[in-house]
């Protein structure tokens, strides 16, 4: 598979030197500034207390993985001390302020910010949330695929690596209806798979998919019990492998450590290359803030055991991002050769 100098380079240092990735996610906002509201009330949590937690996340975790996950409004600025040059650096394009109606969610993207500006910073990738319902209707759905499609035509004529995150949600009016970034409890795998199916076409340009575990996480069997619940389990973790042929990782949604463990051992065993995971790492540690010393020797001392584990179980089982089934090991160069500044396009000269 022949794959242009940008985008090669960019996933290559998401990844760790196998081409595994070990990608920590800071970019949270809402859930955060939730967390840090009971803990700093009278006070509302603001751009300060935010930017200084993500700042101590990235400075004690970062150096575990392989990439860091920030956004550009409250991360990024205090945290960018704390990127070591030798790990890659994947950043927000999304609004957290989503559009919600009785006919689905829309996504939309932050102001005075894109995929240009996120290749002029210098990182190593784009990522889109999208939430998603195929049940939705035609206008929301619509307008959703129309976004992807934008956000992967950028990400080509920048030449930078697509990170698309798929979640779904819960109807306005639903029962156990939330608008916080929690995994829905009432999903069916099918909602899952399908909305996966959506967005598997080369049209969209996606490079990585982020994607949920088609089964409510929390009830998820141990992995390796031989049980009929652990082989059905399986079996729709083996689906994804079957719709999509471009390297995937797992998200973590909120989910405790032991739970997100065993969604790991389903989604490597099904051919996943690696996870993008925020709290079930680091959020323990939110119960120390604003005492940063404390914060630091719980991320010093859970989380950083609970990382090595992870990543120990990333090596044994999961694959490298050069082996997914669109890719298959054959990286090619894309313009390759003598004529390679010639032929490699310059970003006016791309469509």
């Amino acid at each position: 598979m022949k794959i242009s100098a940008g985008k090669l380079r960019g996933m290559r240092r998401l990844a760790d030197n196998d081409g595994r990735f070990k990608m920590v996610a800071v970019d949270q906002r809402p859930p955060m500034l939730k967390a840090l509201a009971p803990k700093l009330a009278p006070r509302t949590p603001g751009y300060e207390d935010l930017a200084r937690a993500k700042a101590t996340l990235t400075k004690k975790l970062l150096p575990l993985g392989s990439a860091l996950l920030i956004d550009p409004d409250y991360g990024f600025s205090e945290s960018e001390a704390a990127i070591q040059p030798s790990k890659g650096l994947l950043v927000t394009l999304e609004d957290f302020n989503f559009e919600e109606t009785s006919e689905g969610r829309k996504t939309n993207l932050m102001k005075s910010w894109s995929v240009g500006k996120i290749k002029r910073m210098g990182a190593d990738g784009v990522k889109l949330l999208l939430w998603y319902r195929p049940d939705a209707t035609r206008d929301v759905v619509t307008h959703q695929k129309n976004l992807v499609r934008e956000v992967g035509d950028a990400c080509r004529k920048y030449d930078i690596p697509f990170l698309l995150e798929l979640l779904v949600y819960p109807f306005k009016g639903a029962q156990g209806h939330t608008t916080d970034y929690t995994e829905n409890k009432e999903k069916y795998p099918e909602l899952v798979l399908q909305s996966l199916r959506d967005f598997a076409s080369p049209e969209y340009g996606v490079d990585i998919y982020k994607l949920e575990s088609p089964v409510v996480a929390s009830a998820l069997p141990d992995p390796d019990m031989d049980s009929p619940e652990t082989r059905q389990a399986q079996a729709l973790f083996n689906q994804i492998s079957q719709i999509i042929d471009q390297p995937w990782v797992m998200l973590s949604a909120g989910a405790s450590m032991e739970v997100f463990r065993r969604v790991l051992t389903f989604a490597y065993r099904a051919g996943a290359n690696g996870y993008l995971a925020g709290r079930a790492i680091w959020w323990p540690s939110f119960g120390a803030y604003p005492d940063i010393a404390a914060m630091e020797r719980q991320l010093d001392d859970e989380a950083t055991r609970y990382m090595n584990e992870i990543n120990a179980l990333t090596v044994s089982l999961a694959k490298s991002w050069s082996e997914a089934p669109g890719i298959a090991r054959n990286i090619e160069l894309a313009a390759a050769g003598h004529s390679f500044p010639s032929d490699y396009a310059a970003f006016e000269d791309t469509h």
